[in-house]
């Protein structure tokens, strides 16, 4: 499997972004799909998930009412819309898959994108 992350930027506070992730495997719908953030300096953390039909997704609170995940198997892409960015967002953002359930831990992730850059200016 291998995932390419894309869409990052720089943006004003209060603006938006919508990262992709877009994977290269035949069943995409065996995933699980998460998102985490690396800032400068600081370790890596979920950000939020999806599990692997797409009914259900999972935020960490710094983000809910923010942050939306979605996901379109048939284009085998995972979507993360940030909205009312902040600068304390900034950081380097990956999707990474894991096959079953979704999970807030990244050493049980098997495959990871390259990070797309977001910079929040205020």
């Amino acid at each position: 499997v291998q995932l390419q992350a894309s869409g990052g930027g720089l943006v004003q506070a209060g603006g938006s972004l919508r990262l992709s992730c877009a994977a290269s495997v035949r069943t995409f719908s065996n995933y699980a799909v998460g998102w985490f953030r690396q800032a400068s300096g600081k370790e890596r953390e979920f950000v939020g998930g999806i599990n692997r039909g797409g009914g259900i997704t999972d935020y960490v609170d710094f983000v809910k009412g923010r942050f939306t995940i979605s996901r379109d198997n048939a284009k085998n892409t995972v979507y993360l819309q940030m909205d009312s960015l902040e600068p304390e967002d900034t950081a380097v953002y990956f999707c990474a898959a894991k096959r079953a359930i979704l999970s807030h831990v990244p050493r049980l992730y098997d495959y990871w994108g390259q990070g797309t850059q977001v910079t929040v200016s205020s």
